[in-house]
């Protein structure tokens, strides 16, 4: 194929697999162990029963889940535009349903990017982790009821800290079981730190960035989006967070629930800042939560998160397998599928082990000779015996990218070449390019050529500064679109994938015009410390705006006894626990959750200010000069072009 060079081309479709693209196909479908199917064969073992389509709706009809759309993978062959490893990956993934672990334990899988475990004790069952959504989560244990018989949640386990595999929560324990307490609600230590902060700060950016790395707004199908690796996509239903009454905190540590026996692992700073991992002798059952799945993992999603540390990752799974190998006889965790087997698992573990060890390493190692991220991940091979072993794919995460991860967490993101110490941003740096270069129309004449010779990557850096530097040239747009296209086609990483896609997508149709994002959950705020509260405060002034202002403001939580000092003072918001100012412009006495209320536009502060549920000293309206300095993020901006609203 050749890129579309005419000023129509924005508006086009998907276009067909290039040449070089179907060669990249054909090379791996030499490479790679197709002939295994074991992977299907467990994949599909154990099952009882489905919701059709894995189709979950809301009390409103809303459709929050459903495969339907990825009705495409039920042929086994690859089209030319996916590739074949991860067109494998895609098909496992859609296996859907309840399935038998071992007698005893179950999972529901395909109903979520996440499982739901479910291991019956002496009266009732223990619940593992309770998806994304309310809707999801009651759906998964409808379900389980129908075919395991109705019988009372006896606990809820949160393995780790992504909402995922907590934010149905509610959709697991009703509300006499919430209010009662008499249901254990067990998860690793800092998990509540962790899972309200994680994404709270920056939030809106991480959410903007998912967008790519999901690709949820893509079409579904052979040229669009078809899987992210670790499942489908995310759920779009009710989230809520139900806080943990038992924390675990630390390796060794063992609970009998139900009758049962559990012996649980710290695994901090791994997969998710708090996570662990846990073994029940009864069942001879292993979970090992996100840190060994059937695919290499991410060390730094594309949404942006704290660098995970791929040292300590390893270490945990080596820990694992000597405190369980020999023991464990089915292995199952929050994603993809089990295994079983003692063989089979040790296997796994150890590769996996030797997967994150082996990344870590030789990054290091390289690093210690001068290369620079960008020429470690051109110069890394992983070892034959992990690059064949299909849970070590990079369907999620990749090793050209979690290398650079590895390189960021230790060096940050300067090379140490000076060049590269203070470049222009990408608007200016894009003109003094394409002036450089002659040109927009030598430059898109070049880059057609190499285009031709499947150049992808160049092709893609070479018009990005020509998108920069004129974004209305239509076939500048359309010229990268069929490069992002191209380089999407060829990715195995489904991250990969979808976010060239999806920025294809955009050059040639627009940002998605969204509704504006909703508030923050009023049981999330709740969820909040006040410290981190004012930590979100901070980040939402606008610095400029604030040139000159001097604020001080006294905070008193009737019903938290919290004392705050709350400081705006060159042009930084910085608050001052457990005192009072005695100079404060204003005071406020108020119960926290009278400010969560507000903050969740429940009610406003004028309205519990005349209902006499604040109480204020000195002069209120500081309060309000305070609050007009604080920016509203957008839910969607630029990303493939520059930004058409100034930010200062």
């Amino acid at each position: 194929m050749t890129p579309t060079g005419t000023g129509e081309a924005a508006h086009e479709m998907p276009k067909d697999a290039s040449a070089p693209v179907m060669a990249l196909h054909a090379a791996t479908l030499k490479a790679l162990p197709f002939s295994d199917t074991r992977d299907f064969d467990e994949a599909a073992r154990g099952f009882l029963g489905t919701v059709e389509n894995a189709r979950i709706t809301s009390a409103q009809g809303r459709v929050v889940w459903s495969l339907e759309p990825y009705g495409f993978l039920s042929k086994a062959e690859a089209p030319p535009t996916v590739d074949p490893s991860l067109w494998r990956q895609s098909r496992l993934n859609m296996h859907h349903g309840l399935f038998e672990v071992v007698p005893g334990v179950y999972q529901v899988r395909g109903l979520d990017i996440a499982n739901m475990t479910l291991i019956e004790g002496d009266s009732g069952v223990v619940v593992v982790d309770a998806l994304t959504s309310v809707e999801g989560a009651r759906a998964a244990m409808q379900l389980y009821f129908r075919h395991r018989g109705q019988r009372p949640v006896a606990a809820v386990i949160f393995t780790h800290t992504h909402t995922d595999h907590w934010g149905g929560a509610r959709g697991v324990l009703d509300e006499d079981a919430l209010a009662g307490g008499k249901v254990p609600v067990i998860a690793p230590n800092l998990f509540m730190e962790h899972a309200v902060s994680e994404n709270i700060i920056a939030g809106p950016a991480m959410l903007r960035r998912a967008q790519y790395q999901f690709g949820p707004l893509l079409a579904k199908g052979p040229r669009g989006q078809v899987d992210c690796g670790l499942g489908k996509s995310m759920a779009v239903g009710s989230v809520s967070l139900v806080r943990p009454t038992d924390l675990i905190m630390a390796t060794g540590d063992k609970r009998s629930i139900d009758g049962v026996g559990f012996e649980f692992q710290m695994a901090p700073n791994s997969e998710a800042p708090a996570e662990m991992h846990f073994f029940i002798p009864r069942y001879k059952l292993l979970n090992l939560a996100e840190n060994c799945t059937h695919n290499f993992h991410n060390l730094l999603p594309f949404r942006g998160a704290d660098v995970r540390d791929a040292l300590a990752w390893s270490k945990y799974l080596g820990e694992a397998l000597q405190m369980w190998g020999g023991k464990a006889e089915a292995m199952c965790g929050q994603h993809h599928w089990p295994v079983w087997g003692k063989e089979r698992i040790e296997t796994m573990i150890r590769q996996q082990r030797d997967l994150y060890k082996f990344a870590h390493d030789q990054t290091i190692r390289l690093m210690n000779h001068g290369l620079t991220a960008a020429e470690i991940a051109e110069t890394i091979k992983l070892p034959d015996s992990l690059d064949g072993a299909w849970h070590a794919r990079g369907y999620y995460g990749h090793i050209r990218h979690n290398v650079k991860a590895i390189y960021q967490k230790y060096l940050g993101w300067y090379d140490a070449n000076p060049v590269n110490l203070d470049p222009l941003p990408p608007v200016e740096g894009g003109r003094k390019y394409v002036e450089y270069m002659g040109g927009a129309e030598v430059i898109l004449g070049r880059a057609a050529k190499d285009f031709a010779r499947g150049e992808f990557r160049f092709v893609a850096q070479a018009v990005g500064h020509l998108v920069f530097a004129d974004p209305d040239n239509q076939p500048a747009r359309a010229l990268l679109a069929d490069t992002f296209e191209q380089l999407g086609y060829a990715a195995e990483s489904a991250t990969w994938r979808n976010a060239y896609l999806f920025g294809a997508q955009e050059l040639r149709h627009g940002m998605p015009k969204l509704p504006p994002r909703a508030g923050m959950p009023r049981e999330t705020l709740a969820a909040l410390r006040t410290e981190q509260l004012w930590d979100v405060l901070g980040v939402r002034l606008n610095g400029p705006r604030a040139e000159g202002k001097h604020i001080v403001l006294n905070w008193s939580f009737t019903d938290t006894g919290e004392t705050f000092i709350l400081t705006l003072e060159n042009c930084a918001l910085t608050y001052v626990a457990g005192a009072q100012a005695a100079t404060a412009d204003a005071g406020f006495t108020l119960a926290r959750g009278t400010l969560d209320e507000i903050i969740a536009s429940q009610t406003t502060f004028d309205q519990a200010v005349g209902s006499g549920v604040i109480k204020f000293s000195g002069n209120p309206m500081r309060l309000g000069e305070l609050m007009a300095l604080m920016d509203e993020f957008p839910r969607m901006f630029e990303i493939v072009e520059p930004k058409r609203v100034a930010v200062s």
